[in-house]
């Protein structure tokens, strides 16, 4: 398996709007889209860096993880919530992860 984690660092003072507009029209975006069954989980952190929103994804190989996102970026109902998150975000982190040879798999 392969796992993308996500990080999306928020404009201190917006996160409360950013899980709004997620809640409201990424995450049903996602799921309308048929995009949402690779999805992890969603986090927001509590300790270290501060103001964070963290999504992982799991993904069998690289090119379902390319095809994956192709279809999420053509999706129109995400990418119009996509245009009203960019401008609460500072920045965006992705990492690229895989299994280690022991212990669980998520």
């Amino acid at each position: 398996m392969l796992y993308e984690m996500r990080t999306y660092s928020v404009k201190v003072g917006k996160m409360a709007e950013v899980l709004k507009l997620y809640s409201e029209e990424g995450y049903p975006a996602l799921e309308a889209g048929g995009h949402a069954v690779r999805l992890g989980g969603y986090m927001v952190s509590d300790t270290g860096p501060l103001h964070q929103l963290v999504h992982v994804w799991r993904f069998k190989d690289d090119a379902e993880r390319r095809a994956h996102w192709k279809g999420v970026y053509a999706d129109a109902d995400f990418m119009a919530f996509a245009g009203k998150l960019r401008p609460l975000l500072d920045a965006q982190e992705v990492r690229l992860l895989s299994n280690a040879p022991f212990g669980p798999e998520l």
